[in-house]
């Protein structure tokens, strides 16, 4: 029995309009006077903390906490402010998909595993409604290393369900072979979906239990068959 579905965020659950990326940019040009370099970084299935690493080492600037306290406490505003006037919305089929599964004869707790540090996940979620549904999460707060977000996800889940919750009763959905790959790490079962950064012939790659268009495509009975 699936007890745990736990859900990416960035082309998973929502799509911002590329909030994240321009609130990113905004904060290292006011910030640091650094005006170059995110435009050739990939977000998708990234961390919040491994970004910001990455643009430090582009430019040669120190990783240290300092930086990182600094980056994160300007982060937070550009992201609000962009989020509000985003006309992104949520993906195809997420409304109907939580219903579901909220609605099953024995429906599983839902939990987010984002590479989203939680206030940004919570800005993004709030701005289209969804921020309320889930019950707990793993975030780049807990670590750099979406593999490791998934442990902390993991744990987070056995002290709220129990700790004899196993890893075969826990589904990660996402968008990016990341997602399936951190899901994997902790042994749960994986479902990839085509609304954001990988296409669906790369995602089938991957080897997931699942992989679909969008969650238009899937049942909640499929993702928690009795």
């Amino acid at each position: 029995m699936i007890r745990l579905v736990l859900f990416d965020i960035d082309g998973t659950l929502v799509s911002t309009g590329g909030a994240g990326t321009q609130a990113f940019a905004k904060t290292f040009a006011t910030e640091f006077n650094l005006h170059h370099g995110s435009e050739k970084m990939k977000f998708a299935g990234r961390t919040d903390v491994s970004l910001v690493r990455e643009f430090f080492k582009i430019h040669g600037l120190d990783e240290s906490p300092a930086h990182f306290r600094q980056f994160f406490a300007r982060y937070i505003f550009w992201l609000d402010h962009i989020v509000a006037q985003s006309a992104g919305g949520a993906c195809p089929g997420v409304f109907e998909i939580i219903r579901e599964l909220q609605v099953l004869p024995n429906p599983p707790t839902l939990g987010l595993l984002t590479g989203n540090i939680q206030l940004g996940a919570e800005i993004k979620l709030r701005r289209f409604g969804l921020w309320e549904k889930f019950a707990f999460g793993g975030f780049a707060d807990d670590h750099e290393d979406r593999n490791h977000i998934a442990v902390a996800a993991l744990e987070r889940g056995r002290r709220v369900l129990g700790k004899e919750l196993q890893p075969q009763e826990i589904v990660v959905i996402g968008d990016t072979p990341f997602d399936v790959r951190c899901g994997k790490f902790i042994g749960a079962k994986t479902l990839a979906v085509a609304t954001g950064g990988s296409k669906l012939e790369e995602l089938k790659k991957c080897d997931a239990d699942w992989a679909v268009a969008d969650l238009t495509k899937i049942s909640a009975r499929e993702i928690c068959p009795r």
